[in-house]
């Protein structure tokens, strides 16, 4: 059993959870809690360590390094290699989305709905603590993409002044909520589409936009 902070395997799940240059060091991530391990089993992923409070390690040297409120019993390593990758035909593209908490819904609702996701630079990672915990394990059965890679046709989901959304294919291009899809990403579109929502509403959450076009790209068939 783990009995000092100072040891190796506490102090990787340390920089894990808290930097994102780690991350991408290490190819690593870090789940917190048994649903996250539990979805990650269910999706045939494997960690590279496994540390459950009260076996492996003490459970207030577990509670120091956690990012939760409430200390998880369980915490998990896996390596970024093993999660799906790939493109699907039905994809959202996002686009300097930075909110970690958008991208992890995103990737939920993208598992709801059948779907891949695709991230430019300057997205947040959909593998640090917030994003995986809004994902709630989705990120272990969704392919993620490069941005670039996304399938054509390309729909830019726009606030105002663009096509109906019905009967859209491919993907779906979302801009970060306050800056929205800069001129050169919105001439690389094939079309643009905006979902009609009440005059006196200033526009979608970004998520809740992507979940819609989803929605509605499924139900359309």
């Amino acid at each position: 059993m783990i009995t000092s902070a100072a040891n190796p395997k506490l102090k990787l799940l340390r920089r894990l959870l808290e930097s994102r240059r780690q991350r991408d060091k290490e190819g690593l991530f870090a789940c917190e809690g048994e649903d996250l391990v539990d979805a990650a089993r269910a999706a045939g992923i494997e960690p590279v360590e496994l540390l459950v409070a009260g076996e492996d390690v003490e459970p207030p040297l577990l509670a120091a390094v956690s990012t939760l409120a409430h200390p998880p019993r369980v915490v998990a390593i896996y390596r970024r290699a093993d999660l799906p990758s790939g493109t699907r035909d039905l994809t959202l593209a996002l686009w300097h989305v930075s909110d970690p908490g958008n991208v992890g819904t995103l990737v939920r609702a993208a598992d709801a709905f059948g779907a891949g996701l695709a991230l430019s630079a300057g997205c947040a990672d959909p593998t640090g603590p917030k994003a995986l915990r809004a994902s709630v394990g989705a990120v272990f059965r969704v392919p993620i993409a490069r941005f670039d890679d996304a399938p054509r046709p390309w729909t830019a989901l726009v606030a105002r002044d663009g096509d109906e959304l019905a009967g859209r294919v491919g993907t779906f291009v979302l801009g970060a909520e306050r800056a929205g899809l800069p001129d050169d990403v919105l001439a690389r579109c094939d079309a643009r589409a905006t979902i009609p929502i009440a005059a006196e509403s200033e526009s979608l959450n970004v998520a809740l936009a992507g979940a819609i076009a989803l929605y509605e790209a499924r139900r359309q068939g």
